[in-house]
Parts: structure tokens; sequence; C-alpha cells
């Protein structure tokens, strides 16, 4: 670790490995078995967790590119086992924001993605190389976010949704969704990615036909919603998707047009 600049006052967990030429700053607290690869850069008021993999070139905690920031104690906060790649950055959160960008655990953030000020991603989420999240937007648990994509901000990405490639996301993408174009739209299910984390047929049975409730009924999202809340039982997806509609500030995204069905 000779190579390495660690500021004295840095809260080091143990069997922490940092490579060659990394660079950390006073503020910063790295958790038990962590791995920083050669040329980390970790700047000041970020919190770590334990057992993460950040390969080189990363740069966590840079100062958010916000005309209102005023260089105010706001913090970067990552939970555990992320893998975090080459050249990944993730700004701080503004005073006038949440205080704070924030990732759970077990996520996996690839190659040159950039994560803005006061975002916040769950658990368990894939964000592909080059994926760009404006500031103040929120990627929900299991999420993946294809290369490329980027997103407005404010923006949310429910739980169990997927963004195709190189997509731009104006509007919110509710939960389990397969989306994609420019803008994005809703094709189907996230069919793939629900199987893959052990959804019954019971349970995509009813994802789909409260989405045929939300897209083909001819009604618009409020009076759907309602529809949705009289005709449906009770159970943890129809509760998600509601509760995600409910709290969007701008809206969700479309289906995409019968006539482009084709693709």
């Amino acid at each position: 670790m000779s190579e390495a600049y660690i500021h004295p006052k840095a809260k080091i967990g143990k069997n922490v490995t940092i490579g060659p030429f990394c660079y950390i700053a006073e503020h910063v607290e790295i958790g038990d078995g962590t791995i920083l690869d050669p040329h980390v850069t970790i700047l000041d008021y970020v919190k770590i967790g334990k057992n993460n993999k950040i390969s080189s070139g990363a740069v966590l905690g840079s100062l958010p590119q916000d005309v209102g920031f005023a260089n105010e104690e706001t913090w970067l906060e990552i939970g555990d086992n992320n893998l975090i790649r080459e050249f990944a950055n993730m700004a701080r959160g503004t005073f006038h924001g949440r205080g704070k960008t924030v990732m759970g655990n077990d996520n996996m953030l690839m190659a040159y993605s950039h994560v803005a000020h006061d975002c916040i991603i769950g658990n368990g989420t894939i964000i592909v190389s080059y994926v760009a999240l404006a500031g103040f937007s929120e990627v929900h648990d299991y999420a993946t976010l294809g290369g490329q994509a980027g997103l407005h901000q404010f923006n949310r990405v429910g739980t169990y949704s997927m963004i195709a490639a190189a997509s731009t996301v104006l509007k919110d993408v509710p939960p389990y969704a397969l989306t994609g174009r420019n803008p994005v739209a809703f094709y189907k299910l996230n069919l793939v990615g629900l199987r893959r984390r052990g959804f019954t047929r019971e349970q995509i049975d009813r994802i789909e036909s409260i989405y045929r409730t939300l897209y083909d009924s001819g009604l618009n999202v409020s009076d759907a919603c309602v529809k949705i809340e009289n005709d449906f039982e009770e159970s943890v997806e129809k509760r998600t998707i509601l509760d995600f509609i409910k709290n969007s500030k701008r809206g969700i995204v479309p289906k995409v047009s019968k006539l482009l069905s084709h693709d």
C-alpha cells in the first residue's frame, strides 16, 4: 500500500486491499474485505460497506455537477457486496436535495457508468456500461439498465424491470416491465428476469392481467388504477405497481404503439 495515498484519518476496515496509486481522502470509511484495484479515487464524504470490489479508474464521491452546489458536506453511501467496474463515477448528494447519493447491496455498476448527485440505487441491480443516471434518479431493486441508456433527472425505474440498450428514459418505468425505444415505451413484462428471480406462473399471470388493464382497457392511468384497486385481489405485485404509479411525479411510460408491435 506504500504507493497509494491514504489520508491518516480515513477509516479503513479489516482485510481491505488497496492497490497501487489509489487515492483515499480524509472523510472516507471503507468496510471490511473491500478490494480496491490500482488507480481508484475515493474523495471526501464517502462511506463504503463490506466486501465491495472496485476496479481501476473508478471515482467515488465526485463533486455534484450541479450549479447550486457550494461544497457543502454531503455524502455518497455504498452498501455491501457491490461490483463497481472500471472508470465508473458516483457523485455525492446536494444540500438542496437528499443530502446524499445512496447505493444498496449486491449491485453491478459496469464500466464508464455515471451516477449523478442524489440518486438512489436499490439492491441487486445491473447497470450496464455507459449508462447515465441524471440527478435524483431512482433505480429500484433488481432492475437492469442496458448499455448507454440515459435517465432524465427525477426519473424512477421500478423493481424487476429492464430497459433496453441506448434508450432515452423521460418517464418512470413501472415495475416488472420490459421497455425500450426513444423515448422509452412499455413492450411487455420482463419475463426472462422474472423467471430467473423465481416468480411463479401465477404471479406472472397476475402481473400481466394488471398491465392489460393499465395499458389496454382504454382507460386513462388514474381510472385504470381505480379499476385495478377494485377488481384485483390484494397481492404484493398489485401493491407494488399501484404504489409506484401513485408516487410517480413524471408519469409512467406509455405502451409502444400497436403499429410498431412487429418490433
